[in-house]
């Protein structure tokens, strides 16, 4: 639909149109399609899928799961193709709107939207079928939108005995969900695979997210300082963010819409169509949101676009393309007219073209203004239902001009705002600062424990060396302990590392260790000890880091990575690659992402050495960008490391090049339904055997928080209480 000079016709059409096509959906009759032709809603054969799924039907569960993926292909397509064949219906009235007033205004705009519903609606009906046409719920969109069908299918293929697929499933499931450890783990296991080629490991959703590839390239052409394709990466990389962009609009304007909840609080006709028609608004607007958030992320990339053409213009300039670094220079300006660093890169550029009038008056990309047009126009009627209706909207754009916001709304927006681009700006010092509740420099309450390293020493905040936690006897008998996890085998199997192929990876539980020495493969007594060192650590971390509230033991491992003979030479990689305990770090940005799959409910982190003796395994940490080292701690028996598990704390481990290198690993929440259960259930069978466990019976003063604890703890249940995926505990092969 085109925006007419007359705004009055623009929000009267937008207005009706929703409103019509809610309307039509219930009232345009069959096309006279056989309702098994038609396709069926794609929630449906989802379910039937992860059904069969859990019922181990594995074929059955392969087909309805690989058909709820391509229904949902199929009917984007469709819509999108009704949207296109119906974009033009009805445009022979639009010549009347000009020129007629009052009513029969009113009835010539409802009867151009009427044609254009109708026209959509009839499309989208020969084609699918009524219940196909409605909106899925939010639970099908997170399943999709996470990738999740691709979680089933993989294991599903790998039951089946196609490992092609399989492969190709467990890579897709993983673009976006790059730290889910297990779905790596598989991924090498499947490469070993005898019938599996490298052609498996390829993105079956990459076609939808074909922007972020090309913005990659361009990152990488522009590192190497290749700037000619730099250019091509980058330009190419805007128009797949249009393109990505309009496709996404496109799906709102023709997918089933829904009449608000609270209907009571709307009087009539005028007032449920504005209530649709700024959804419908809202939804397009909020398509720069989606399209800017990379697969596996929440969170989108701020000022996404403009962006783009900050960076295009530059590698412009650096190829020598001053014409072109003038246009996208002049586009860049129609988002950010007074920026002042984009005014003097123009004159700069306009005095190196002296002598070429014509390429110094190039104007802006007509993609560019029309794009920017267009959002400055739905801003103004989605800021105008803000002020006068009630309706929410959060604008997904650093760019919009102070005057398109009402002045009622402008002094809550100005601050929003400014605190966003003060976080842009400020970066580092942004960093700095630790939210977490903690502070470093508590009294450690263990005779023999001294302080080896604090936050000075460690160029960080809340970061602490301990040493003196263990005795060399005890560091012994967790040593006999791993050696046996090695011998008979855990959970882990003796595999190669998740992090890399030049390791070997051990692990050992204290349920495991019990159940070993139950057994009679280890002594009950080294058992109960890796127990009691678990609280033994709790202490000083409690006392420390001056936690006001309980600590519970989250997940306690006992891990040992061994260099693996002849697969050392020439190695550069780390033996655990840098990154964050309870969130997803982006060195590039700097940002990290407090978001599913990542632990978000760890609060500390502890990391207590049981051996030295072997060549490198050094805990490391960094700043945020992932290359900046501000500590390293060699390791040596009864050393603890502690700190905090957020963003503050990156951190990595070199590479373990000859030897083993054994720790005990141990994270801790404030959440007491993400506690260790293993542990408990461990605690419960030495109480049945009538044995006596050390435990810290520090008083849980959940009922005694200060208000700005209480505050903290009650915001963090919220996030804990975030939609987690549907798994089925078995992705692990």
């Amino acid at each position: 639909m085109a925006i007419h000079s007359n705004i009055a016709a623009y929000v009267a059409l937008n207005v009706a149109f929703l409103f019509t096509l809610d309307f039509v959906a219930v009232t345009v009759g069959s096309t006279g399609a056989s309702l098994s032709s038609l396709l069926s809603p794609y929630d449906e054969l989802y379910y039937l899928g992860v059904r069969a799924y859990f019922t181990e039907e594995w074929e059955k569960a392969a087909e309805y799961l690989e058909k709820s993926i391509s229904t949902k292909e199929t009917l984007h397509k469709i819509r999108r193709k009704c949207h296109d064949e119906c974009s033009t219906t009805g445009h022979e009235i639009a010549s009347k709107l000009d020129t007629e007033k009052g009513s029969s205004w009113d009835l010539w705009a409802f009867d151009w939207i009427q044609q254009q519903a109708e026209c959509v609606k009839f499309c989208v009906g020969r084609e699918v079928t009524p219940a196909g046409q409605l909106p899925v719920s939010t639970d099908i969109e997170y399943e999709f939108g996470t990738r999740n069908p691709y979680n089933f299918l993989q294991l599903t293929y790998y039951k089946l005995g196609k490992p092609q697929k399989a492969a190709s499933a467990a890579h897709t499931f993983f673009v976006a969900n790059p730290s889910h450890l297990e779905m790596r783990n598989n991924i090498e296991k499947y490469r070993r695979m005898d019938g599996v080629t490298e052609e498996a490991f390829c993105d079956r959703e990459g076609t939808l997210e074909k922007h972020w590839e090309v913005y990659d390239a361009a990152l990488l052409a522009e590192g190497s300082s290749d700037w000619s394709r730099a250019v091509e990466r980058w330009q190419e990389c805007v128009n797949e963010t249009l393109k990505q962009t309009d496709e996404c609009r496109a799906q709102c304007a023709v997918a089933s819409q829904r009449l608000p909840e609270d209907r009571e609080s709307f009087r009539g006709i005028y007032e449920n169509a504005a209530a649709l028609s700024l959804s419908l608004l809202s939804c397009k607007h909020m398509c720069v949101s989606l399209v800017s958030t990379r697969p596996g992320r929440i969170s989108p990339q701020e000022d996404f676009l403009p962006m783009q053409l900050e960076h295009l213009h530059i590698a412009q300039y650096k190829a020598g393309d001053l014409k072109g670094a003038v246009q996208t220079l002049r586009s860049l300006l129609l988002f950010y007219p007074k920026d002042a660093d984009s005014l003097n890169n123009l004159q700069l550029y306009s005095e190196s073209l002296e002598g070429d009038a014509e390429a110094q008056a190039t104007g802006p990309s007509q993609e560019i203004v029309s794009y920017v047009t267009r959002a400055l126009a739905e801003k103004k009627l989605l800021y105008f239902g803000m002020e006068n209706l009630d309706f929410e909207f959060n604008d997904p754009d650093l760019w919009t001009p102070e005057e398109v916001v009402p002045d009622s709304l402008r002094e809550n927006w100005r601050e929003q705002r400014e605190q966003l681009n003060e976080k842009l700006k400020e970066g580092e010092k942004v960093l700095e600062v630790d939210d977490s509740g903690f502070y470093a420099g508590g009294p450690v309450p263990q005779v023999g424990v001294t302080i080896t390293m604090d936050d000075e020493a460690m160029n960080g905040t809340n970061r602490v060396v301990l040493d003196g936690v263990l005795l060399p006897s005890e560091c012994d008998s967790m040593m006999q302990l791993a050696s046996v996890a090695a011998s008979v085998g855990d959970g882990y199997k003796g595999r190669r590392s998740p992090h890399t192929p030049h390791e070997k990876f051990e692990g050992l539980t204290v349920l495991k260790a019990l159940k070993l020495a139950q057994d009679g493969m280890v002594n009950q007594s080294d058992a109960r000890l890796l127990h009691e060192i678990g609280e033994r650590v709790r202490t000083l971390m409690h006392s420390y880091f001056r936690s006001h509230s309980i600590l519970y033991f989250a997940y306690t491992h006992l891990v040992c990575r061994s260099a693996i003979p002849g697969h050392q030479e020439g190695r550069l990689d780390l033996s655990h690659p840098v990154h964050v305990d309870n969130c997803i770090l982006e060195p590039e940005t700097r940002q990290c992402w407090r978001e599913l799959p990542a632990f978000t409910h760890r609060d500390l982190s502890a990391v207590l050495y049981l051996n030295d003796g072997f060549e490198g395994g050094e805990l490391f940490f960094t700043d945020r960008d992932a290359k900046t080292l501000t500590a390293s701690v060699k390791p040596t028996c009864g050393r603890l490391v502690g700190f905090t598990s957020g963003p503050i704390n990156p951190h990595g481990v070199t590479a373990v090049t000859a030897g083993r290198r054994c720790t005990l690993a141990l994270w801790f929440t404030t959440e007491k339904h993400h506690r260790d259960m293993e542990r408990e259930e461990a605690e419960v069978m030495w109480a049945a055997e009538g044995l006596a466990v050390v435990k810290d019976e520090a008083e849980d003063p959940e009922s005694k928080l200060s208000p700005a604890r209480r505050g903290r703890s009650q915001a963090s249940r919220g996030r804990s209480k975030e939609r987690e995926r549907v798994t089925s505990g078995r992705d692990e092969l």
